[in-house]
């Protein structure tokens, strides 16, 4: 199963990349320690499936698209 996973703001530059596809997750914190950035779900992390904001427990099914947000921060 792929999931294709858009990163935005500084979760972009951390990744390498905006998109990555990922196979063999079934939900949200599998993709989260797949990339290595479980840190970030502490830290407001806001996450949608398909354009709809879900919790890290939510599950992933294949060919969905998966948004990483981080907190916007400025003046």
């Amino acid at each position: 199963m792929v999931v294709r996973v858009l990163a935005f703001g500084p979760l972009a530059e951390v990744l390498g990349g905006r998109e990555h596809e990922i196979n063999g997750v079934s939900n949200i914190s599998e993709i989260l320690e797949h990339l290595g950035i479980q840190e970030w779900a502490e830290n407001r992390l806001t996450v949608s499936i398909n354009g709809k904001v879900c919790d890290l427990d939510a599950k992933v099914s294949e060919g969905v698209e998966v948004a990483l947000l981080p907190p916007v921060s400025g003046g």
